[in-house]
């Protein structure tokens, strides 16, 4: 019989579940939340082993559940299908509660607020995409929508897709944001050129285009804070 501790084995106070409920969630390790998430180990693991284990490849911390595919996942002991699904869904929702909270605080006129809102959502692609944020004549949020995937180094857009969707909002502001899985968010030579198309578009549809931000790895590149708009 295996002699590696199950987690009922555990005291009290080191049991993530009673431990949530005595001290609160804000108290527990995240090896102890995600246990929590994992529910159940194998005959030699304990379901904080396998959190730890998560926890220790790749990164090193939680950004291992964004980054880890989900046959990456499944490989680990103790993590299936169903428990992999629901560490995906778990960091999706992660992302979502972030975006949904930064969406208050979004400014068109305020390029780190938008960079901020798209950030967690678009630093950890490892593909190029386009998304246009749209805003009323009062320069509030209205939305988004991606207009275009591509490749690891370049993604092809249309001003007119673009446009089509803006216009389909009755937006009359919008802003284009796209990221450089690189992590450097320098603008490359298409970069510049595809904003100047815009914003000659812009002019033709009389529809306010403020800015063209690149989001690299907890940087971000922004046309109008640089006085390219």
């Amino acid at each position: 019989m295996s002699q590696h501790t199950i987690v009922k084995e555990l005291p009290l106070s080191e049991r993530p579940y009673e431990k949530l409920l005595t001290y609160g969630a804000g108290q527990l390790s995240d090896a102890e939340l995600l246990a929590i998430i994992i529910k159940t180990g194998t005959r030699d693991l304990n379901s904080l082993d396998i959190a730890r284990m998560l926890l220790s490849g790749g990164q090193g911390n939680l950004l291992n559940l964004y980054e880890f595919s989900y046959e990456r996942l499944k490989q680990l002991p103790g993590i299936g299908a169903v428990k992999a699904i629901q560490l995906k869904a778990v960091a999706e929702l992660s992302k979502r509660i972030a975006k949904t909270n930064r969406g208050y605080h979004i400014r068109m006129n305020d390029s780190f607020s938008v960079a901020d809102y798209y950030m967690e959502e678009m630093r950890h692609l490892s593909k190029e995409i386009v998304i246009a944020a749209m805003f009323d004549a009062k320069g509030i949020f209205i939305g988004d929508e991606q207009i275009s995937i591509g490749s690891t180094t370049y993604v092809y857009v249309s001003p007119k897709d673009i446009y089509r969707k803006v216009l389909e909002h009755n937006a009359t502001i919008f802003i284009m944001i796209h990221n450089h899985p690189s992590g450097d968010p320098t603008p490359s030579k298409d970069d510049i050129s595809i904003t100047q198309r815009m914003q000659e578009c812009a002019k033709l549809l009389e529809i306010s285009f403020v800015d063209h931000i690149i989001i690299g790895d907890n940087d971000y590149f922004s046309f109008q804070e640089q006085g390219l708009l």
